[in-house]
């Protein structure tokens, strides 16, 4: 398994790799992810502040994007006030982040960091999570292929127990212990490198045990140096360097 060390040593060579040859710098593209409940937004307003009292551009962006007319649909679907076939839904979420597409490398190429709330990830894995007999990984990955691909996924890691003991629990429709820790075992499996390859796509994940160890100072040199001249970070090869964070401590114990 691989260490905190080892994933910064090689997602910044990735990332750096061609950034001295010219002076304009692409920005990092970082997303969270992990079940509901498991303090995602508390983690990416943390990091948000982070950058900017560094004085580093840096957007947040949240999928679904409930302000657009797809995440209009996907919000009272979400909410239980309409139901749409499960082929359709992943659609529909799947063209919620294909909105936005243009404007992630946009600011990408402007040096701009993204700090994003999900992404396809979730997308690919909540689906899949229903075990629906024709929604398989495969499938469900297809119609995300080509979209920005982020330099650093970080899993909140949290089961499903500690996360419906938190406040808002069962709000929306995939609040519910069975679903999510069908998601949880999902993602851990592809972290673990179990049907991560072959035509499910989802590949180059990588699995850091970053529980009780992870180094406020560590974390915080990885997303700085973490900068990118050109395309780079980008692609259609799947998921890639998903690192599991302990999410069941204190917000004051935040892991940044």
């Amino acid at each position: 398994m691989a260490s905190i060390n080892d994933l910064a040593t090689a997602a910044i060579a990735s990332s750096t790799a061609t950034a001295g040859s010219s002076a304009d710098q692409r920005g990092a593209f970082i997303v969270l992810e992990g079940l509901d409940r498991s303090g995602k937004t508390t983690q990416v307003k943390l990091l948000e502040q982070r950058f900017v009292e560094e004085g580093r551009p840096v957007k947040v962006m949240r999928f679904p994007n409930r302000t657009t007319p797809t995440g209009q649909i996907i919000d009272a679907y979400l909410k239980s006030h309409i139901e749409i076939e499960n082929h359709v839904i992943h659609l529909l979420f799947s063209a919620n982040r294909w909105e936005a597409a243009n404007q992630i490398h946009s600011l990408l190429a402007a040096g701009t960091i993204i700090i994003c709330d999900r992404f396809y990830h979730s997308g690919i894995i909540y689906s899949a999570a229903k075990q629906h007999p024709s929604l398989s990984l495969s499938w469900a990955r297809a119609p995300d292929r080509g979209l920005p691909r982020p330099d650093m996924v970080l899993f909140l890691d949290l089961d499903e127990a500690r996360a419906e003991a938190r406040g808002g629990w069962g709000d929306e429709l995939y609040e519910e212990a069975g679903m999510q820790r069908t998601v949880r075992k999902l993602f851990r499996e592809m972290m673990d490198g179990e049907g991560g390859g072959g035509n499910d796509g989802l590949r180059d994940l990588v699995a850091v045990d970053a529980g009780r160890s992870v180094e406020e100072q560590t974390v915080r040199k990885l997303f700085r140096e973490m900068t990118i001249d050109g395309e780079g970070g980008g692609g259609d090869d799947g998921l890639r360097d998903l690192v599991a964070v302990d999410a069941g401590r204190s917000i004051e114990e935040d892991v940044w």
